[in-house]
């Protein structure tokens, strides 16, 4: 179900999306705030999703975004200027911001021990989807012509509805294992756990952490596709390969780097993933063939995977199961603030300073941010509670 729906979202955006909008006549300090205006949606759905989901169960949240990836890509078919794409991109914001908490909070509350490994397993079940997603979508790009890419989103999205259709009900007691039934007895308990989570300094250290790896990794989404085609001369195949390679590094590397998580600590991993992304997203516009882009983005998608592997089970970890669906929900709207901002601040970088200067500015604050996240973030773990198994 996941892997489907995820083909589904990332093809109607990597790289069909920039491509779109730039032959809707949109101009490129433009692109940026149209290609994030699903992600905003994130920042505003994805505590409330991961809250309902605590008090009424996860199986009825994920089906309420099975419905909205099973829709929303036919909408595109439909679109002929800028103000309907973005109005597009806003019901299909709603799929991704539900499902990513809420599937997450399930898959940690079934599992303590090994947790980081775990939580990344489903992660990477996910991005088999994506990584398959630009290559496919690439080939479907025929031209200015899109309807392709977006009739294979609809069956894809189609198809994840039918498998979450047969998602297990949960028994009560796995329902009153999962929380639901503590946070459905009242307001006052609801008000009293999500009050934790916000005075948790180090789960609100590890979601910045995760919003600037997104913040860097939409930029590239954004703006790689952009510059391998317009400076570099890339057809739309090719660079659907290299952002393939990006996701395929980050899938099977992720298990790995969920595993030694567990095992070392979660912080290094954070740390070192954003270091590594910082670095190859600098040599990235001084790249000119089509080999060395490769490496730099097989490079980003494992720094990616160090990051993300850790930073969903630290924060499992640093929370109550009764409301790992809320706190899911708070790393994900955190996450997304850094993912909406990506393409929006960048365009504004790339249109005044250039490539150049836009992938540098960008690698130099995710340097200096995993270098303050290392020095405070475990002083910060140091006094807050450990509610659940923390390896």
């Amino acid at each position: 179900m996941g892997g489907l729906a995820i083909l589904s979202s990332t093809m109607a955006k990597s790289p069909a999306l920039p491509l779109f909008i730039r032959s809707l006549g949109v101009a490129e300090g433009t692109v940026g705030f149209i290609a994030a205006a699903s992600t905003v949606v994130g920042i505003l759905v994805s505590l409330p999703a991961g809250i309902l989901s605590d008090m009424i169960g996860r199986r009825r949240v994920i089906l309420a975004s099975m419905f909205v990836f099973a829709t929303a890509p036919f909408l595109y078919l439909l679109v002929h200027a800028p103000w309907q794409l973005v109005l597009v991109r806003v019901y299909h914001g709603l799929a991704t911001a539900i499902l990513g908490p809420v599937a997450m909070a399930a898959v940690a509350d079934i599992f303590d021990a090994r947790r980081g490994e775990r939580m990344a397993w489903y992660s990477s079940a996910t991005m088999i989807g994506r990584f398959l997603a630009p290559s496919v979508g690439g080939l479907l790009i025929l031209g200015n012509d899109f309807r392709w890419v977006y009739l294979v989103d609809g069956v894809a999205g189609l198809l994840a509805l039918a498998m979450a259709l047969q998602l297990p009900r949960l028994s009560q007691d796995q329902v009153r294992a999962s929380g639901s039934t503590e946070m459905g007895q009242s307001w006052r308990a609801m008000r009293s756990d999500l009050a934790a989570l916000f005075a948790n300094g180090a789960l609100l250290a590890t979601s910045l952490a995760e919003a600037a790896q997104y913040f860097a990794y939409g930029f590239v989404e954004v703006f790689l596709p952009i510059y391998m085609h317009e400076v570099v001369g890339l057809p739309a195949w090719k660079i659907g390969t290299l952002l393939t390679a990006e996701v395929l590094v980050a899938t099977f590397s992720k298990p790995l780097n969920g595993r030694l998580s567990d095992r070392m600590g979660r912080v290094p991993f954070i740390t070192l993933g954003l270091l590594v992304d910082a670095a190859s997203m600098a040599l990235m516009p001084r790249a000119h063939s089509y080999l060395a882009l490769f490496a730099l983005v097989a490079a980003f998608g494992l720094g990616l995977a160090m990051v993300t592997a850790s930073t969903s089970a630290f924060v499992a970890d640093l929370s109550k199961r009764s409301t790992h669906g809320a706190a899911m929900g708070t790393l994900s709207s955190i996450m997304d603030i850094g993912q909406s901002g990506g393409p929006m601040v960048g365009g504004l970088l790339v249109a005044g300073f250039g490539y150049k200067a836009g992938f540098g500015y960008v690698a130099a604050g995710l340097t200096v941010l995993s270098l303050l996240y290392a020095w405070g973030v475990t002083r910060l773990a140091a006094r807050a509670p450990r509610p659940s198994h923390v390896p």
